[in-house]
């Protein structure tokens, strides 16, 4: 299990366009038709990495609680499904209906989608406001696989809360760290 932090994106950034096949219902899915009304969390996750599965029920209970207040959450796996079959595209459609993911969960085959926003590990964050516009990159919360830390996404309820409530969010962001994005 390699550590690799987030590259933390500059904040500001609008969010880069994409059109992704969504592996559940099979339909395309494009980043201006699913952008929530008050922000839009993405998330590059996939299906083997130890710290996708530690906080897998976290980001289910994450998107449960803010979906109803105009936040929409899409996940994006980008890993090279040849060398990590278990990333395939069959394989996430099955892993989100287990985990019970109230999002979409796309497939980016290219890679071009990772690195338009620089993502560089899973579980990586982005939270865009309303306009699209970069105002978290980082951190889940503290919690990682045998750490003790229960999982709560502290730091993203923070910056989503603080985005609700039309307050600035904290500029101090942590980087995510999980494994490395899988490349071509």
């Amino acid at each position: 299990m390699a550590l690799t932090p987030s590259n933390m994106l500059p904040l500001g950034t609008k969010a880069p366009h994409f059109s992704l096949i969504d592996t559940v219902s099979d339909e395309m899915v494009t980043l201006y038709e699913e952008k929530g009304d008050q922000a839009t969390v993405i998330m590059f996750i996939c299906n083997h990495c130890p710290f996708v599965i530690h906080v897998n029920q976290g980001l289910v209970q994450l998107a449960n609680d803010y979906i109803s207040k105009g936040v929409r959450f899409i996940a994006i796996s980008s890993n090279d499904v040849e060398n990590y079959p278990a990333d395939a595209p069959h394989l996430m459609k099955e892993n989100a209906k287990t985990q019970g993911y109230p999002f979409p969960y796309l497939y980016d085959k290219t890679q071009e989608v990772a690195k338009a926003y620089d993502a560089a590990c899973t579980p990586d964050f982005y939270i865009f406001n309303k306009d699209l516009e970069l105002t978290y990159r980082g951190q889940l919360d503290d919690s990682r696989p045998n750490n003790g830390i229960p999982v709560t996404g502290k730091d993203i309820r923070t910056a989503l809360n603080a985005l609700l409530k039309g307050e600035k969010v904290a500029t101090d962001q942590k980087p995510s760290i999980g494994c490395n994005i899988k490349w071509l």
